[in-house]
């Protein structure tokens, strides 16, 4: 690793800061929350994918024993006409509470339409079961391709089709599709013109759940001084801060929120669900509340990535190069507008420098539950389509593949088609990494095995983060940031990267993920940001306590502080003195108290994320089974922190890659109904799915990041499907253009 040579903490693995109390079980979770005079509720969902609510009586549940409140969307705030920005992305207010607590309709079977708070859980569920809801059911659309036709049932009468000009003409009807966006770079006709042949295909993608063990949670105290506190797991305090207070039309300031342990997010733990409800619901009772979702409860009613049909075209020219390019994108965003196509649309040409490029992409409403992030959110949808149609060209010129991306792959000064232009990326590198492994250097050889690879990308993001440390007497430093949550080890990233500007160990920084009320502001733990963005506060942090060191030295030695430097560990001046942290330290009470750095970041930008993979596979024609024989992945991690914890990232990714591409889906009947909202139906990857997973980490120092990083966490995701896709032609001579491609699926493809 070329940063173990650089620097001396990072680079090296030490043992987590939170570990301990992870595998001993007393790390404390969402659902581990128990204040004084807890009381337990229960939702009542949707039984119908599309139904007008004509009428609910919360009568009999109210007259329960041991029922303490009731609520419905009448209890919610009207939220008007208002969009807000929400720390990734904006959001219709209205729509967000609808979404919470169903109004005039509920969109999609599962959708939440009233809750109680009772004395024990098992009340709240009888009591649940004695509310009358009468439904006026209504057809249902629940296909991307269905939604957009002229005559579908119509989901929500204030969506409007918001296109790039921005103005409604004056006829506008309400219609499912909500957002049209539009792409240009160069002149895609001429561009096709040029080129020596044609290759246009079309894909589906299905639902895909991100798999997180543990379910939703919020445990809400509204006190009787207006003060509103939130225990619950999230991958944005202050973003569950800011969701929370606004649909109880409450100031930001009432809200705290909790961040505790979270098991598993992956960008669905973003959009608030139950804390609003929570919250009423303890305003009625004057009780704490609890409310935690049923596993069926998750799959039916929180975000899942979305459904998508895809047409991806490219021309190339006979010496391999791409003349041009176009996608026609559209995504299923659930039941109201906000699906990841706007980022699909960023990442579908990406990782190649295409001259001529039109991209359109669509956001489409439909009766499924409102779609979210799910690491690397559009990307791994485009890269299925857009890398199985360049190993298309590449068979057709008899190319190598590695040797077409290394030809047409993106580089410094690369325009993508959305606008950005790239600066140092490590695309081609993580090419080179691939091509010269033993992998793929090693002959593939068996009956119906074949060999695939594929590259992906993500831009990665930066916004805000805040950190403060605080030295002690004995040398050690209090570190706390805001960045919930630690997911893959981000306490201990951010613990060495102020370690290594100070010159300390990493053993000697004590990280700590604080409430809302205790750190400033900090976006939220997604887009790959978190080691990048709340990296630079921490390293500005120990700018700052170097800056107060040196101050304090020159007090002891009476020497002005321009002669002094922090270099080391230390602080040394005139006549070779020096004195070491952990010698300042000791002397903090007697030259003026405690030495507290504060550091923020809010203007650094990433370059982006690239990543190749190689794949070998093994097909059952008979069961229509595909079996993952060898997987290595290549990715550009700027510089690895802590090398174990970026394998890790890379090593998650393509597990949940290869779920993706090949087994999990959301399998809805024409009524609207789930038929596998269980983990027992939904087919995740085990460990006889899977090999274990090579990693090469690749370092092209990200130049806007005073150590060079990149963020890790996502891109791995993105090839599989495509590489996965791409063994099985090899393998089978069948090309699979939906995912997953499961049994069912390949069977259908081999008996054509």
């Amino acid at each position: 690793m070329t940063s173990q040579s650089k620097y001396k903490v990072i680079g090296t693995r030490p043992i987590r800061h939170d570990g301990v109390d992870k595998v001993t079980g007393r790390a404390v979770y969402g659902a581990d929350i128990h204040p004084t005079g807890l009381i337990y509720a229960a939702m009542l969902r949707s039984p119908h994918a599309h139904a007008r609510i004509k009428r609910i009586d919360i009568s009999r549940a109210e007259a329960l024993p041991g029922v303490r409140a009731v609520c419905t969307s009448a209890d919610l705030p009207e939220q008007g006409d208002r969009i807000v920005e929400l720390g990734e992305g904006a959001a219709n207010m209205r729509h967000l509470s609808a979404n919470i607590l169903a109004r005039d309709k509920v969109l999609y079977r599962g959708h939440a339409v009233a809750a109680v708070a009772a004395d024990t859980i098992h009340i709240a569920e009888e009591a649940v079961k004695l509310i009358e809801v009468e439904y006026e059911p209504l057809p249902a659309v629940l296909n991307v391709l269905e939604a957009m036709q002229p005559d579908a049932p119509v989901l929500n009468d204030d969506v409007y089709t918001q296109t790039p000009g921005g103005e409604q003409p004056a006829d506008a009807k309400p219609s499912n599709l909500a957002n049209h966006y539009v792409f240009d770079k160069g002149d895609v006709a001429a561009g096709f013109a040029a080129a020596d042949f044609v290759i246009e295909r079309e894909f589906d993608t299905t639902m895909v759940h991100q798999g997180y063990i543990e379910p939703h949670n919020a445990t809400v105290h509204w006190n009787s001084d207006g003060r509103i506190t939130v225990w619950m797991s999230t991958q944005g305090s202050f973003t569950a801060r800011q969701q929370t207070a606004e649909l109880l039309r409450v100031p930001i300031s009432s809200v705290k929120v909790v961040p505790l342990e979270i098991g598993g997010g992956f960008g669905g733990k973003i959009s608030v669900y139950l804390p609003p409800v929570a919250a009423i619901l303890s305003k009625k009772s004057g009780r704490p509340v609890k409310l935690v979702m049923h596993r069926s409860d998750v799959f039916e009613a929180t975000g899942p990535t979305p459904g998508s049909h895809m047409k991806i075209k490219l021309g190339v020219k006979n010496d391999g190069t791409l003349a041009a390019a176009q996608a026609w994108i559209a995504f299923e965003a659930g039941a109201y507008p906000g699906s990841p196509v706007a980022m699909a649309c960023m990442c579908v040409f990406a990782c190649y420098d295409v001259p001529h490029a039109h991209i359109d992409g669509f956001d489409v409403c439909v009766n499924k539950p409102r779609t979210n992030a799910y690491r690397a959110p559009g990307s791994t949808h485009v890269a299925f389509a857009v890398e199985t149609v360049i190993d298309e060209i590449c068979e057709q010129l008899k190319l190598d593949p590695l040797e077409f991306r290394k030809l047409n792959g993106s580089r410094e000064g690369t325009r993508r088609v959305d606008g950005p232009v790239f600066p140092r990326v490590g695309m081609i590198e993580t090419v080179e990494a691939i091509a010269s492994s033993e992998h793929y250097q090693t002959p593939i050889s068996g009956k119906l095995r074949g060999r695939g690879v594929a590259s992906g990308f993500w831009f990665n993001i930066g916004f805000k983060s805040a950190v403060t440390a605080t030295v002690n007497p004995d040398g050690k430093v209090s570190l706390i940031e805001g960045s919930k949550t630690d997911i893959g080890g981000t306490r201990t990233s951010i613990a060495m990267q102020f370690a290594e500007t100070l010159g300390i160990a990493a053993e000697d920084v004590m990280p700590t993920v604080v409430d809302t009320d205790s750190i400033g502001y900090t976006d939220l733990t997604g887009g790959s940001r978190v080691t990048f963005a709340t990296g630079i506060a921490a390293v500005e942090a120990a700018k700052d306590v170097q800056r107060q060191l040196i101050e304090r030295t020159a007090l002891l030695w009476n020497v002005p502080g321009d002669q002094l430097r922090y270099v080391d560990g230390g602080v040394s001046g005139p006549d070779n003195r020096r004195i070491s942290f952990q010698e300042l330290a000791a002397e903090l009470n007697a030259t003026g108290g405690a030495v507290t750095g504060k550091g923020s970041s809010s203007e650094a930008t990433q370059g982006g994320a690239f990543s190749t993979h190689c794949v070998d596979v093994e097909v059952d024609l008979e069961l229509g089974k595909v079996q993952i024989l060898r997987y290595t992945i290549a990715q550009d991690a700027g510089t690895a922190i802590h090398p174990s914890y970026v394998e890790g990232q890379m090593q998650g990714g393509v597990v949940q890659g290869i779920g993706w591409a090949l087994n999990e889906e959301y399998y809805y009947d024409e009524e609207g109904t789930l038929r596998n909202p269980t983990f027992l139906d939904y087919r995740m990857p085990t460990c006889y799915d899977v090999p274990m997973i090579d990693t090469i980490i690749v370092e092209v120092p990200d130049p806007q990041h005073p150590y060079g990083v990149r963020g890790v966490g996502e891109v791995p995701i993105v090839p599989p499907p495509a590489a996965i896709a791409n063994a099985i032609y090899h393998a089978t001579g069948i090309r699979m253009r939906h995912l997953p491609m499961s049994p069912p699926r390949l069977l259908t493809e081999i008996g054509k």
